[in-house]
């Protein structure tokens, strides 16, 4: 099986606020990403790749309405909140926090959890409290992992190295697995590996043999858990990652880096033809 995700980030946000949103109207914008592309992705047999989207809250709704019945696009939130609603005891009142039974309401069927941003994030509230623990960071987004797995949710788990992380790679992917994945059923879990050290404006990308090492390592590690490049999925890397037997498929987000950046459907769906090879 193959997994094809598309992480929408923050494209809630139109040009005329500073972001990246071109496509449509932010109440419309869930509904167009659906609506153009759900019947090309038709083309492809659901029994050899999945397909999952990750929306931002704004256009859960619109996008679930517009997902047709027998959809090969699936949908996921960008994360739930590590505590869950609970009849009889907390209901919900995790303000600006998305609790895994609400992300089930709106009709999610996947969620995205331990992106480097989340991560990122965990550790700066982490050191206003003066404290710097990787595993502690773990730990929390295991709390979010079983929040998720408990209503039925798969879970697409990031993991990744940064910078300063290199020379203990392997000690940092296996402590962010074990953790972030201890007491979940891992039949609901794809991991997508991140190598933050390569990820952004003016760094080296990570070439084939650094990702089949990793990826090798993972699958050896986990007993052969699914694995896919969370380091972004594009047209000029499709065929790369495409030759990498443990490499199960990839993360999209943008889909074009330069002049109008943003992400268009006709160019996702390139992307997607360049890696499956049809």
């Amino acid at each position: 099986m193959k997994y094809i995700f598309l992480n929408l980030k923050r494209f809630d946000i139109p040009t005329e606020f500073g972001g990246v949103n071109r496509l449509a109207p932010v109440p419309e914008w869930g509904k167009t990403v659906v609506e153009s592309t759900q019947e090309k992705l038709s083309a492809y047999s659901p029994e050899q790749v999945t397909f999952a989207a990750f929306l931002p809250e704004a256009h859960l709704l619109s996008a679930a309405a517009a997902r047709e019945t027998d959809s090969p696009l699936h949908l996921g939130s960008q994360g739930v909140h590590r505590l869950d609603t609970a009849p009889g005891g907390n209901f919900g009142a995790f303000t600006t926090s998305l609790p895994a039974a609400a992300v089930c309401a709106m009709g999610m069927e996947w969620t995205l959890i331990g992106h480097c941003e989340e991560r990122n994030n965990y550790a700066q509230i982490l050191a206003e409290a003066g404290v710097h623990d990787p595993e502690a960071v773990n730990r929390l987004l295991n709390q979010e992992v079983r929040a998720a797995a408990a209503r039925g949710l798969k879970i697409l788990y990031c993991i990744g190295e940064k910078s300063e992380e290199q020379e203990n790679w392997q000690q940092v992917l296996q402590a962010q697995i074990e953790t972030g994945l201890a007491g979940v059923d891992r039949s609901q879990v794809v991991i997508a590996y991140e190598p933050v050290w390569s990820i952004g404006p003016g760094k080296t990308p990570a070439d084939k043999s650094y990702i089949t090492k990793v990826a090798r390592f993972v699958k050896q590690l986990t007993g052969g858990m699914d694995i896919v490049y969370g380091g972004g999925l594009k047209s000029d890397n499709a065929s790369m990652l495409a030759s990498i037997d443990e490499i199960d498929g990839g993360l999209i987000a943008l889909t074009r880096f330069s002049g109008e950046i943003g992400f268009y459907p006709d160019e996702y769906l390139e992307i997607i033809r360049l890696y499956l090879g049809n």
